[in-house]
């Protein structure tokens, strides 16, 4: 008899939308000779009977629509019905377009409502999803949502808790705190239905300008190698089960050498570079990642110059998918490239190429193609799978290739009791995601992280209630440590946040527009109307360092320099006043000049001529 399966619960799916909980496990159906549906349980069987059990019974569309992984928005009341999209993310598809017309059952979140309309949400797409030929669930995922930033890959909200970036646990150093953060996010999102973390980046930030230096931890392989380990095991434990969430540890094999630190999510930049030939560096922190069994892995957009026998973008080189990460270290997870390789994306009157780097002339079909030959099984940011059906169909792809891809796909959804219970509890969510305790924690780490660069005379801590004049600090936080003046003349001292700089691309492209690149010094107007404060009062400086920043004229005339790599402003004014004690040190140098800069090598780590602060330099307060 040939079995089709299909995924069902054995409880009412209305009352798990409602978010009730149910001690009853799932099981399939049997559709019998009768035509009848027999329920019988499964889940004993082993993982990989289980996947050839359902791989045998997928159609071919199904197993294509599988291989993809594409971005949604989110109605605000966790509804499913179909609205008009607003706002950053109006562009993205709807879930239900995806699951019904696409056989698509692999999603990634960016914007998203509170925590009861996530929850929500979540529930009616498994439901949607369960009610499909053989009910396969869905797999969400999500790019960090925890951090304290305004970086454009922090998808924060204020629901989770926040943490600085992960160049603050760099900073920190303490592996046990990473692991602890790393399983504070899994519970979050486990409460939520996020089953699959698009993070860690395990790339080095070697080259400074790259504006993507905020995502890692710094610059140091060995250093970001064990912050590497203790995240992943943070998230998905030592073994993968239904109580983790699977990382997708990014972006092999390093994509910190960007040339002059230009990103190539877009068309101004294609290849990285290696001038000190140091491509087996980047390699390091990966590398713990498979000592941590991360579950999933994702390659980056450019072409690794030289480095292999074509020069082509790393999720088309079979050179880096096949012989270095399936052949060389033996990974048999889930590869899934970047977002956007293969369509062009529409936004509005503003075309976004796609991010074929060195296969550029190939057309959507023949890249796709080139993808899976090269070794990778999934596809992010597409929603194509008709090029796949026609493929195999027109005889270029074999269905068992297919197969392979299939198979470590439905292999992740098992391993995460996916098929067991989909459904997350509504109401128990809101008491998790956010929680007092969770928060505290976080907030710890923000003060832990901050890093203290200069000290004159012991200015910090300071104590008593001074006068303080703020500058990108709210008043009203400032106001519970010190009398807060309006004028710099009128201050003892005075205290200014400043955020490393940046200089805007030209170009239609609003997302390039928002990316942090160029020089990382301050320039005209902004930076004479600084000095001329450090000049009239004595002054505290705090930098948020998403990037290193040039700072020697402003670190010479500063009383107390101080960085942070997301923080708010108690968390800051809690070290300043010495209620916290800052812990962090440099997780990269920072360069004394934009010359020094543009001297270094971009695949070479602290190798900037005379550093105003090397790498690991932080001071503390005496006792």
């Amino acid at each position: 008899m040939k079995i089709s399966f299909r995924y069902a619960l054995l409880a009412i799916p209305l009352a798990a939308v409602l978010g009730l909980s149910f001690a009853t496990r799932p099981a399939y159906r049997d559709l019998n000779k009768n035509g009848k549906m027999d329920v019988y349980e499964d889940a004993s069987k082993p993982v990989a009977a289980r996947v050839n059990d359902l791989l045998s019974q997928m159609t071919l569309e199904e197993k294509a629509g599988m291989m993809f992984i594409n971005g949604v928005r989110l109605n605000d009341d966790g509804s499913l019905e179909e609205r008009p999209g607003t706002g950053m993310f109006a562009f993205a598809p709807t879930a239900p377009a995806l699951i019904r017309d696409k056989k698509m059952n692999h999603l990634n979140i960016w914007a998203a409502p509170g925590t009861k309309a996530l929850a929500t949400w979540y529930n009616n797409i498994q439901k949607m999803a369960e009610e499909s030929r053989l009910g396969i669930p869905i797999t969400l995922a999500s790019d960090p949502r925890h951090y304290f930033s305004n970086n454009i890959f922090a998808m924060s909200a204020e629901t989770f808790s926040q943490w600085p970036e992960q160049l603050g646990f760099a900073a920190i150093g303490d592996e046990a705190l990473t692991r602890k953060f790393a399983d504070i996010a899994r519970q979050e999102y486990l409460a939520v239905g996020i089953r699959e973390a698009l993070h860690p980046m395990a790339d080095l930030a070697t080259e400074p300008r790259w504006p993507r230096v905020s995502g890692t931890f710094g610059e140091d392989a060995n250093l970001s190698a064990k912050m590497i380990k203790a995240y992943v095991l943070g998230f998905q434990g030592a073994t993968l089960d239904k109580n983790g969430v699977a990382c997708m540890t990014k972006h092999f094999s390093g994509g910190g050498p960007q040339k002059e630190g230009l990103d190539p999510h877009f068309e101004f930049q294609k290849g990285q570079v290696y001038p000190g030939n140091n491509f087996n560096y980047h390699l390091i922190p990966f590398e713990a990642a498979f000592a941590a069994k991360t579950a999933a892995i994702m390659p980056y957009y450019g072409v690794p110059t030289d480095q292999t026998s074509e020069n082509v973008a790393f999720s088309f080189n079979k050179d880096i998918i096949t012989k270095l990460l399936r052949e060389k270290y033996k990974y048999d997870g889930v590869v899934c490239t970047d977002w956007g390789l293969i369509t062009d994306a529409k936004m509005g009157n503003v075309v976004w190429p796609a991010r074929a780097w060195g296969v550029e002339k190939l057309s959507e079909k023949e890249r796709v193609l080139k993808v899976i030959n090269a070794g990778v099984d999934q596809f992010g940011g597409e929603s194509v799978p008709d090029y796949v059906v026609a493929l195999v169909k027109e005889g270029q792809l074999s269905e068992k290739r297919v197969d392979e891809s299939v198979r470590r796909l439905l292999r992740q959804k098992f391993e995460l009791g996916l098929f067991d219970n989909p459904y997350v509890d509504v109401d128990k969510a809101t008491q998790i995601v956010g929680k007092d305790e969770f928060k505290k924690a976080g907030e710890a780490a923000q003060r832990r992280a901050i890093t203290l660069l200069k000290n004159d005379a012991k200015t910090l801590p300071l104590s008593g209630k001074k006068k303080i004049f703020v500058q990108n600090i709210d008043k009203t936080v400032a106001a519970q440590y010190g009398e807060v003046v309006d004028t710099p003349e009128a201050a003892e001292l005075a205290i200014i946040r400043l955020k490393t700089p940046w200089v805007p691309i030209e170009t239609e492209n609003f997302l390039a527009k928002m990316f942090h690149h160029g020089d990382l010094d301050f320039k005209g107007k902004e930076k004479d109307d600084i000095l001329k404060l450090l000049n009239t009062v004595p002054t505290i400086v705090d930098i948020y360092l998403d990037r290193p920043a040039v700072i020697p004229e402003i670190s010479a005339k500063a009383k107390a320099l101080v960085a942070n790599y997301g923080a708010s402003d108690a968390a800051l004014l809690d070290v300043i006043f010495g209620k916290a004690k800052p812990e962090g040190k440099l997780p990269f140098e920072l360069p004394s000049s934009m010359e020094a800069v543009r001297n270094q090598k971009e695949d070479v780590p602290y190798d900037s001529k005379d550093p105003l602060y090397k790498f690991g330099f932080g001071l503390s307060y005496s006792k």
